[in-house]
């Protein structure tokens, strides 16, 4: 079994949100439903799994619904589907070699999915998802850099010699 990309996953519903939440809760933090409705402060797990079925969350329980996961895919596909991206606030940390190999590889994989797209073999949903992906991890890249060009002071952050 491969591992899951989590960070390139993209939902095509609200109810695709819900389940990459559910199964980010499982596959990270052996999180059951029951776990994470109570997490939310729900009576029990049945309402949870009505709200998954109609695919209507409350609005106000998206917040406590992703926080339990450990992942925001219903905020993600709220934000695509206003036609939206959705970009991380930049720290202004440094990036790592693993940070670009991430980009480098998220490059590679939306250009083979636009190739297999125009060839017919790929659905728009994927290929917008992957293209879409993209672009937000490389507008967090640009953020960065532009955070990093005019450092603000961290009163939290410790001294690091560089």
């Amino acid at each position: 079994m491969t591992a899951i990309h989590w960070k390139r996953q993209q939902p095509r519903s609200l109810r695709h949100g819900m389940e990459l939440c559910l199964e980010h809760a499982r596959v990270k933090a052996n999180a059951s439903v029951d776990r994470i409705a109570d997490l939310m402060g729900l009576a029990n797990k049945w309402v949870l799994y009505k709200w998954m079925e109609s695919g209507r969350l409350p609005a106000v329980l998206i917040r406590p619904f992703e926080t339990a996961c450990g992942i925001d895919y219903v905020t993600r596909y709220l934000s695509h589907s206003a036609r939206k991206l959705l970009v991380d606030i930049p720290t202004g940390r440094k990036a790592t070699g693993r940070d670009i190999n991430s980009l480098q590889a998220s490059f590679a994989e939306a250009v083979s999915v636009l190739l297999r797209h125009y060839e017919g073999k790929t659905p728009v949903d994927e290929t917008v998802a992957a293209l879409t992906g993209v672009l937000e991890e490389l507008a967090w890249h640009r953020a960065e850099v532009e955070r990093r060009a005019a450092p603000q002071m961290d009163v939290f952050e410790e001294a690091t010699d560089e």
